[in-house]
């Protein structure tokens, strides 16, 4: 019932509601009765919104060979930015407490479309990275017969005849 596929399209659909709503509830984007926010939401926040969550959900998506972790703290670490990027910069206790209430409207306000952006960029260069570095099986890379064929190492030469001269000159 459950392929390996399904099971990456189903994690990845779980990762990317997981981080919409980690992002999205405590920043009051999408609108709960557990915070009130002092600001309206602005016109772009909802779409960084979005496309965090898809680029989270990509992320898992794609396999990844055995036994490498890397990318996580960089994924976990654009996905916090995004929330101090699409948060009420009055509601932000740490914003206040550093640069007052007038100067989180007046300085960190502005600052944040462009964490925003910072921050999907990360997260697309990590959809990117993962993806070069992604495990193929025969699912999920494909690669043409023909291309196979003639790539292959009997094509060229025999097996029993040991490694080219080229390879052995240093």
């Amino acid at each position: 019932m459950w392929n390996e596929r399904t099971r990456r399209w189903a994690a990845a659909a779980g990762a990317a509601v997981v981080s919409a709503l980690a992002v999205g509830v405590p920043t009051d984007v999408i609108d709960t009765p557990l915070f009130d926010r002092m600001t309206p939401v602005r016109w772009w926040e909802l779409p960084v919104l979005v496309l965090t969550a898809i680029l989270a959900g990509l992320w898992v998506a794609i396999p990844r060979p055995t036994g490498d972790v890397r990318g996580r703290g960089g994924v976990l670490g654009a996905v916090t930015a995004v929330v101090f990027a699409v948060g009420c910069p009055v509601c932000n206790k740490i914003v206040v407490a550093l640069l007052g209430a007038s100067g989180a409207l007046g300085l960190w306000a502005p600052v944040q479309p462009v964490l925003a952006i910072l921050s999907l960029l990360a997260l697309g260069a990590a959809v990117a990275v993962r993806w070069r570095r992604r495990a193929c099986t025969p699912e999920t890379c494909s690669v043409p017969e023909e291309v196979t064929r003639e790539a292959s190492p009997d094509e060229r030469t025999s097996s029993v005849s040991g490694p080219s001269p080229a390879s052995t000159r240093r």
